[in-house]
């Protein structure tokens, strides 16, 4: 089975989420747990000061029904589905704010016959381990952290 498009692969783990009893967003890639919200964001790539911006800012607009509000965001996730700049990996790791909240998954290789992802995740959101889980088991993926992943491309 392939895998497929980032937006199908978040619809399908939401739906994972619900059986944990957590409650998703229908028009936002965001899980909500223990009151605290963990969002996904998907892309190709970023550069790293956009990359900054959105970080620091952890904001969200939520829609319920016809309305809108604004949520602070307990957790990040950044799904990448090209290799990211090795800065945008500096800038987590050397920043421990960022890094207790942000976490950066490269799932440019998820389509291979060896889907090892680096991926960068200090955080404690249950959410995203079981996101972690969820690629294991569907998809094979094996993570690595960005040292390990640029060691083994060298």
């Amino acid at each position: 089975m392939g895998v497929p498009r980032l937006w199908d692969l978040i619809q399908n783990f939401k739906h994972e989420c619900e059986s944990q009893g957590w409650k998703t967003s229908e028009t936002e890639d965001l899980v909500t747990s223990e009151n605290q919200y963990h969002n996904f964001l998907w892309t190709r790539t970023i550069r790293p000061s956009t990359f900054e911006k959105i970080a620091h800012a952890s904001k969200c607009a939520v829609r319920e029904g016809a309305d809108y509000h604004v949520v602070d965001v307990t957790y990040t996730a950044w799904l990448l589905s090209e290799p990211p700049p090795e800065e945008l990996w500096k800038a987590v790791m050397t920043d421990p704010i960022l890094s207790d909240k942000i976490a950066i998954y490269d799932l440019s290789c998820l389509n291979s016959s060896h889907p090892t992802c680096p991926k960068l995740n200090s955080t404690k959101s249950k959410v995203f381990t079981e996101f972690e889980n969820f690629l294991k088991k569907k998809f094979g993926a094996v993570f690595k952290t960005p040292k390990d992943a640029l060691t083994a491309q060298v």
